[in-house]
């Protein structure tokens, strides 16, 4: 294939992955659609004269056609649904911003249409004007403009409502390792918010709690649980903090496996939600 249009496609392809992994909610199927959109380069590559607008939309045709197929799968998925995490090492400078990809806001994207979901991200996210959303999805102005305020109001009303400091966010993740690896249900208590919420995806695939739980006593309870079952909260000592979803998180290392803690806290600098990802599925690129 010629250079040149092979360096168009590497150029935009950090773009095409960010774009897919909103769309799906997958690192794995976000990077599947990037090569499915890079097999399609090379067939049509020849007669292409804007490849960053061509890619884009290729990439988000076959984004909504994932989520369509998924949509059976999804609503029968066993348990709270999460999206599969982002990892980056706290070492590095985020390449993510946060408020784009916490797990709140990727929920919340998850409660739209497929169309809905692109058309957002396209315009507000990723800055395409409206007449260009129009051409990527084949609707007109009028109706991408439609779906975009109907998209917002829906977002708006699930997205954080909350700044979060970093720095307080990596104390909030180093406390509940020290607090979980001593059993300490005093401490972990006192991290967390009153209405806090605590949301466990297992898929089925490995045990977890099958509704979401809501309140600290409640957290507490399923943490007490856990450890009177186990004699502890195992592996919790075993873990690294990491950058999840574009907040300071953990990365367990358990004997099963490995699971994801992201945290998201709220105006009071406490932990608003836990959100746990046990799923050996949505795990295959942790280390």
């Amino acid at each position: 294939m010629d250079p040149a249009l092979t360096d168009a496609f590497e150029t935009n392809r950090p773009r095409l992955k960010r774009l897919a992994y909103r769309m799906l909610g997958s690192v794995s199927e976000a990077e599947d659609a990037v090569q499915d959109a890079w097999l399609r380069w090379t067939r049509a590559a020849g007669g292409v004269t804007d490849p960053a607008a061509w890619l884009v939309r290729t990439t988000t045709r076959l984004c909504i056609d994932r989520l369509r197929a998924a949509k059976v799968e999804r609503d029968a998925y066993r348990g709270p649904w999460l999206p599969e995490p982002l990892i980056e090492p706290l070492a590095e400078d985020p390449l993510e911003r946060a408020e784009e990809v916490s797990v709140a806001f990727l929920l919340a994207l998850e409660r739209l249409s497929p169309l809905e979901r692109a058309v957002f991200l396209l315009h507000d996210v990723f800055d395409e004007d409206y007449p260009a959303v129009a051409e990527t999805l084949g609707r007109s102005e009028a109706a991408v403009r439609q779906l975009a305020s109907r998209a917002r109001e829906h977002v708006r009303q699930e997205k954080p409502r909350f700044a979060v400091d970093q720095a307080r966010m990596l104390e909030l993740a180093n406390a509940f390792a020290a607090a979980a690896s001593g059993k300490d249900m005093r401490a972990l208590a006192g991290l967390l918010a009153q209405d806090a919420v605590m949301v466990t995806d297992g898929g089925g695939k490995r045990k977890a709690a099958l509704r979401v739980m809501v309140g600290r006593d409640d957290i507490i309870r399923l943490l007490e649980g856990i450890a009177w079952r186990t004699g502890g909260l195992p592996g919790v000592s075993q873990f690294e903090a990491a950058r999840i979803n574009g907040y300071p998180g953990l990365v367990l290392h358990l004997s099963d496996g490995p699971e994801t803690l992201a945290f998201e806290a709220d105006a009071d600098g406490l932990i608003a939600a836990i959100y746990a990802v046990r799923n050996p599925e949505k795990l295959g690129h942790v280390g």
